[in-house]
């Protein structure tokens, strides 16, 4: 029976514990913590009173040091501390906490047949939990297992593992019990589970430097009992201008004593920093290995001498000075010189092992270019760990290779929830959402990347929600299906703020963060999101003032003692992300306003303007107030204003533009699906089509170019035309909603004109009406009289299974409520008759040429032996197969600070062109990473009008389908398309 960390599951399950091991082995304990006396319960504390710790001094360092962390642990929600004696004697009523083979403690226990731990003996980070004669007994499987069984209850008994990185309180209690019986830890699923430390400056190193003088081992110390408390055990180093070993010689030591594995990042080999390089680079010469071997060959012998009586995961391999391409170009001859570097390095690790080198952990990063060296045949020693990459921005490069299944060192991950560099910067805030990754880790788990995940953080701060999600699905990724995300962010908001809230909370971070997916803060440049078609950018504005008024209103009801972690976890990231969004739609309607000579322009300029002002009081607030100034400078990095990958020097507002009113006050005329403006404009004023299916309306802008009031007057020329307002007066604007009363109209197209007016000034507006009599059908369809439309992917008619997989509901997945994925997601390619196939019933309303559109998400080329392929029917006609890496480019290029060169520059957007990103040209306009969407097109042969069945059928498993449009109409383009109609049967 498995258990998952969902506390709402594991209280209903807990009573089903204390029975034999050998029955039920269970891969995470329960809450087994209790706050009232149960029969045979264990008292931790009671009555001002609280149980003594025993731990064997001989013991690890790192088990007696977290053994004084439970009983301070006890202290904080009690008052009451445990006695922490390292003693090889115990009293009863105690708590004893020891390793198998460290301990005598616990090895008299096994001796005398009082514990059985045959299910964790022998085992990788394993503990058992047991109730015997009165003591409760903590053994661990190893120095880790052990840490891991104390921290457990430490955060059971209520210390979140973030008490000190995210200032969440501690819940106050007076009693402690522990529920009898027996608790087991398995393995982790992944072995290796931690963070890199990047992109430190200026946030994190400043204030490191003003909290501890430095990045040191002071410092350290807190995050390697973060790591340990969220059952982590692996860590690279800040490495910009910082040196880990020689910075601060304690570093090391304080980390082997935690139980800290360390490593050294992708392009830092044999425990060696950059900067220990840039240090001695006149007395060790250029970093080319081809030209100066015996230097740099010292070099990596000196590092791992120095570092070799600690726990490492050694990185080997080479890149080119300042994480570059090393050589020129030539990618045959540094396939030559890394296969060279690599054998001298596993020669190096031979004599400073005095021991063969497949004994000692390493891990070949495939990362940027050395991803086309392993692509041509490039090998590394079988036990060394092949390091897989996402591509900068959350999107796995390879699944693991079916080559490489029987490999002896397996693979791994190496993930960026932060980036400096290409293809953009994403540092600010956070930018992920759990179900992408949920989606992205379980691809790369379910294909056999699980011997190391390493994910780039960043700051740490403010990444607390996505390390603290990886780190636990890590430990057991079937723990958290697809379906349970929502689940786990809900118990992520209870750990921290109790259950009152905990759902408002948990819908608060999933939408800022997926609201943030549509375009992040660093990438948001004008003209992204269509101020006249589709209401799209009121609709933004709308969803991000929602998420911003409910984070603000819960703030009043968030108790005391919680309000600091209550900012930075979720009302600035929520705020302040909404308030950049809404800086660049307010600059949007500016830009537009201004040159229809509409006086509210202004307004939109002073809007974007107050909000910039905004966004620095909050982060100064996160910086000089909150939590008494504790994460002073935390919240300093540029987030607005880029147009390259780097980051700028301050934060900058879009370009906007102040007019200066007329004279007098003077009407002017604008329509939906326009951006010009009447009486002005050369080009007659014609509103969209009028759909009858979709029982169509649309706007007319009344606006004010000068100073003062002036009058209008609005009327139709047919008697079906409905206005909101026939007449009125205007300060500065106002809105005219048309409708149609289709009980008027027979089936058919019609015409009309609407004049609005302003004394002589007079402009006419032009419109079309279809109306067509409904289909008979007894299922809900998806269509237009008009041409275009679209479907929510999880909104098909039939589901059909395939021999091998299905398609699944990923829910909260991409843009809209879910997408639509396979499981499971190592399933084999199939064949159109042996595949899951989706149906959906749509009417097309003309003969000829229907042009489909699949928008799936942005998946990389993840198995090169085969394509990413899907294919498109109409009823019965013969599939289209579509190869989703027809025509992607790999953009995975260089963008260091030592490789401006090929810095790509982001520029306001020109108008609105859905081909731009529909058929993947105008790369300048759009692209699948930043828009987190690819799209795929063909054409389909439409018989006759009527209704259809578009069937979708999978080939290749790793294609997740968010969003489908159809006959996309480029006259009215936006950045989501069509807002989507499901039509009831009649």
């Amino acid at each position: 029976m498995k258990f998952y960390t969902l506390s709402a599951v594991l209280f209903l399950m807990a009573n089903t514990f204390g029975q034999s091991i050998k029955k039920s082995v269970q891969q995470t304990p329960p809450q087994y913590v209790l706050h009232q006396m149960e029969t045979h319960a264990f008292t931790i504390a009671a009555n001002g009173k609280s149980a003594s710790i025993y731990v064997d001094p001989s013991d690890w360092k790192g088990v007696v040091r977290a053994a004084k962390d439970l009983g301070d642990d006890v202290r904080k929600v009690t008052g009451e501390s445990s006695q922490v004696f390292e003693s090889i004697q115990s009293e009863k009523n105690s708590i004893v906490v020891g390793t198998i083979g460290k301990s005598q403690i616990i090895d008299k226990l096994i001796a005398a047949k009082k514990i059985d731990v045959s299910g964790i003996k022998g085992q990788w980070e394993s503990f058992l939990i047991q109730t015997v004669d009165g003591q409760l007994v903590v053994a661990g499987s190893d120095k880790r297992g052990t840490i891991y069984g104390i921290y457990d209850i430490s955060e059971k008994i209520g210390v979140s593992p973030w008490y000190f990185w995210a200032d969440v309180p501690i819940k106050k209690v007076k009693e402690l019990y522990i529920k009898h019986g027996t608790y087991i830890q398995n393995s982790p699923k992944v072995k290796y589970r931690g963070i890199f430390i990047n992109d430190e400056e200026p946030s994190f190193a400043q204030w490191a430097r003003g909290n501890y003088g430095g990045i040191n081992s002071k410092m350290y110390a807190t995050m390697f009992e973060l790591l340990l408390r969220l059952k982590a055990n692996y860590l690279w180093p800040a490495m910009w201008g910082k040196s880990f070993n020689e910075d601060d010689p304690l570093n090391p030591v304080v980390a082997d004593e935690y139980g800290i594995v360390m490593g050294t990042s992708h392009h830092e080999p044999m425990m060696r920093s950059q900067k220990e390089y840039t240090d001695r680079k006149k007395e060790i010469g250029e970093w080319n290995f081809e030209t100066n071997e015996k230097n740099i060959s010292q070099f990596f012998y000196d590092g791992l001498e120095r570092n070799k009586n600690f726990d490492n995961l050694i990185t080997i391999g080479m890149r080119g000075e300042g994480d570059v391409a090393m050589g020129e170009g030539d990618d045959l001859k540094n396939i030559n010189t890394l296969q060279n570097v690599i054998k001298k390095q596993r020669g190096i690790i031979q004599k400073v092992y005095n021991d063969p080198p497949e004994n000692h952990p390493q891990v070949w990063a495939i990362f940027t270019e050395v991803q086309r060296y392993y692509d041509a045949g490039m090998t590394v020693p079988d036990d060394v760990i092949l390091l897989f990459c996402d591509n900068n921005w959350g999107q796995i490069r390879r699944t693991y290779p079916e080559k490489e299944k029987n490999r002896i060192g397996g693979g791994g991950l190496y993930y960026h929830i932060d980036m400096n560099g290409g293809p953009w910067n994403d540092r600010w805030l956070n930018t992920t959402t759990i179900p992408k990754l949920q989606e992205q880790f379980n691809l790369a788990y379910q294909s056999g990347l699980d011997k190391l995940w390493i994910v780039n953080v960043g700051d740490l701060k403010p990444k607390e929600l996505p390390i603290d999600f990886i780190m636990r699905f890590a430990w057991n990724p079937d723990g958290i299906p697809a379906d349970k995300t929502w689940n786990y962010t809900v118990d992520w908001a209870k750990r921290i703020f109790g259950n009152e809230h905990a759902e408002e909370i948990a819908d608060i971070v999933s939408k800022y963060t997926k609201y943030n997916l549509w375009r992040k803060p660093e990438v948001q440049v004008a003209n992204i999101f269509s101020v006249v078609n589709n209401h799209e950018s009121d609709r933004v504005l709308k969803l991000w003032r929602e998420v911003t008024d409910k984070a603000e209103k819960l703030k009043s009801e968030i108790p005391s003692d919680a309000q600091d972690a209550y900012y930075q976890l979720v009302l600035y990231p929520a705020k302040a992300s909404a308030g950049v969004a809404e800086i660049f739609l307010a600059a949007d309607k500016n830009r537009l306003f201004a040159k229809q000579g509409r006086v509210s322009a202004n307004d939109f300029y002073k809007r974007a303007q107050d909000l910039f002002e905004e966004d620095k009081k909050m982060s100064d607030y996160y910086n000089d107030t909150m939590s008494k100034g504790k994460w002073k400078n935390m919240m300093s990095d540029v987030h607005m204003g880029y147009t390259m990958w780097s980051m700028p020097k301050a934060n900058q507002l879009p370009e906007m533009k102040e007019i200066t009113p007329l004279a007098e006050p003077t009407m002017g005329v604008a329509i939906e699906g326009s951006e010009l403006s009447w009486p002005n404009a050369t080009d007659k004023a014609v509103l969209p089509v009028f759909d009858g299916l979709a029982k169509s309306s649309y706007y007319i802008d009344v606006f004010n170019r000068g100073l003062g009031k002036f009058e209008f007057v609005a009327k139709a020329n047919k008697p079906w035309i409905k206005l909101s307002q026939s007449k009125g007066v205007v300060e500065k604007e106002t809105r005219i909603q048309v409708d149609i009363d289709w009980n008027i109209l027979a089936d058919g197209t019609f015409d009309g004109v609407i004049e609005v007016s302003q004394g002589n000034n007079i402009v006419s507006v032009q419109l079309d009406a279809v109306k067509a009599d409904q289909p008979k059908i007894n299922e809900p369809y998806f269509g237009s009289l008009t041409g275009e439309f679209s479907i929510p992917s999880n909104k098909y008619n039939a589901n059909i299974p395939g021999k091998n997989a299905k398609w699944i509901a990923l829910s909260d997945l991409g843009r809209s409520e879910a997408s639509m994925g396979i499981y499971p997601t190592n399933a084999p390619s199939a064949t159109v008759e042996t595949a899951p196939r989706l149906e959906y019933k749509v009417l097309l309303s003309e003969k000829g040429k229907a042009k489909v559109f699949l928008g799936i998400l942005p998946v990389q080329d993840v198995n090169p032996t085969r394509g990413l392929r899907i294919a498109v029917a109409l009823d019965n006609q013969t599939p289209q197969i579509i190869d989703a890496r027809k025509g992607m480019v790999d953009e995975f290029k260089e963008y260091t600070p030592s490789n401006l060169a090929n810095s790509k520059v982001l520029k306001p957007l020109p108008p609105l062109n859905r081909d731009c990103y529909l058929n993947g040209s105008g790369k300048e306009r759009r692209s699948d990473i930043f828009d987190n969407m690819r799209w795929l097109d063909t054409a389909l042969e439409v018989s006759e009008p009527g209704i259809h069945t578009l069937k979708i059928f999978m080939i290749d498993p790793e294609v997740v389908i968010d969003n489908i449009v159809i006959n996309p109409n480029n006259r009215y383009p936006s950045y989501f398309g069509p807002v989507s109609n499901q039509y009831n049967a009649k």
